[in-house]
C-alpha cells in the first residue's frame, strides 16, 4: 500500500510539474515533452513520413516557394527559433499536418486545390499554429498516458525514444499517427485563430484562411476524394462560420482591404504551373 501510494503521488507530480502556461495561447496546457525531447522525435520521425508518403515533390521550384512563405509565418510566431521545415509530398491524398519541432508538411493534393498565396499562407499558418500551441506534445502526453499509465505508475521519465514514435505513429501505416493524434475542436479553432494572427502579422489575406477551410468542406463532403486531413482536422464547416465572423467582425468583408496579399497569379506561376508539368505522385492509396 505504502508503494502503491507513492506511485501515485509520483504520477500526481508529474502531471502537475508538466502544466505551464503556453506563450502563444495565454493558456495552461499539460505537456510531459521538453523542447529537447521535441525536437530530438521531430528529427527522428520526420524522414520517415516523408518516405511513407511519396518522399519529396520533384520540383525545386515548389519546394523553395512553400519553404519561404512557411518560414515567413514561422519567424513571427512564438518559437521562431525551433529549426523549421516545410516539406511538400508527392502524395495525391489531401493532407497537412505537423510533426514535433517545427516540421510541416502538406501535400501535392492539397496544394492543387489551392488558388492563391494567401491560401497555402493559411494552410501552413494553421500548422505553425498547432506547433506554437504545442498541441501535438500535449496529444502525445495524452496518448502515452493512456499507453503506460503514467499518472498510476509515475513511469513518465522512464518511456524511451521509441515509446514516443510509437505514439506519434512511426513505424504504423501511412498516417497512423495522425490517426491517433487527432485535435479536439476547441484545439482546431485555436490554430485557425493563431493561422489567421500569423496571416495578419505577414500581411496576408486573412480570408485566405475561410477560402481554404471552404475548399477542405467541399472534400469532405466528396466521397472518394482522399480527403484523410479530416480525421485530424474534423468539422471544417463549422470552423468557416466561426472563423468568418471573427474576421468579418475585425477586419470586414473579403477584399474590403486592397493591401492584403493574395498572389493568385504568383501562386499560378510557382506552383499549379509546375505541378501540371509533373508525373503522377508516388504515393495514391
Amino acid at each position: 500500500m505504502a508503494r502503491l501510494h507513492c506511485s501515485l503521488v509520483m504520477g500526481a507530480l508529474a502531471v502537475l510539474t508538466s502544466c505551464s502556461t503556453n506563450p502563444a495561447t495565454g493558456r495552461s496546457q499539460f505537456n510531459l515533452i521538453s523542447e529537447s525531447k521535441e525536437l530530438e522525435l521531430g528529427a527522428q520521425s520526420a524522414p520517415q513520413f516523408i518516405k511513407k508518403l511519396g518522399g519529396k515533390i520533384p520540383s525545386d521550384t515548389i519546394r523553395r516557394y512553400v519553404s519561404t512563405i512557411g518560414k515567413k509565418l514561422a519567424a513571427i510566431s512564438e518559437r521562431p527559433t525551433l529549426p523549421w521545415t516545410f516539406t511538400v509530398v508527392d502524395s495525391k491524398v489531401l493532407n497537412a499536418f505537423a510533426l514535433p519541432g517545427g516540421h510541416v508538411f502538406i501535400s501535392r493534393g492539397l496544394l492543387a486545390k489551392l488558388h492563391d498565396e494567401a491560401m497555402l499562407a493559411g494552410v501552413l499558418g494553421h500548422e505553425v499554429g498547432h506547433t506554437t500551441a504545442q498541441h501535438i506534445g500535449q496529444q502525445m502526453s495524452r496518448q502515452m498516458l493512456l499507453a503506460i499509465g503514467v499518472v498510476a505508475t509515475g513511469t513518465a521519465a522512464q518511456a524511451t525514444d521509441e515509446d514516443w514514435l510509437r505514439v506519434l505513429g512511426v513505424g504504423a501505416q501511412v498516417g497512423g499517427g495522425a490517426l491517433m493524434l487527432s485535435f479536439s475542436r476547441d484545439q482546431e479553432h485555436e490554430s485557425d485563430e493563431l493561422g489567421v494572427r500569423y496571416l495578419v502579422k505577414t500581411g496576408y489575406d486573412p480570408h485566405g484562411m475561410v477560402r481554404v477551410l471552404e475548399v477542405l468542406a467541399e472534400a469532405a463532403q466528396a466521397a472518394g476524394s482522399g480527403a484523410s486531413m479530416f480525421s485530424t482536422h474534423p468539422d471544417p464547416a463549422s470552423r468557416i462560420r466561426k472563423t468568418e465572423r471573427k474576421l468579418v467582425d475585425k477586419f470586414g468583408p473579403p477584399g474590403s482591404n486592397p493591401r492584403w496579399i493574395v498572389n493568385a497569379d504568383r501562386f499560378h506561376e510557382m506552383v499549379l504551373e509546375p505541378l501540371a508539368a509533373l508525373p503522377p505522385p508516388k504515393h495514391s492509396p
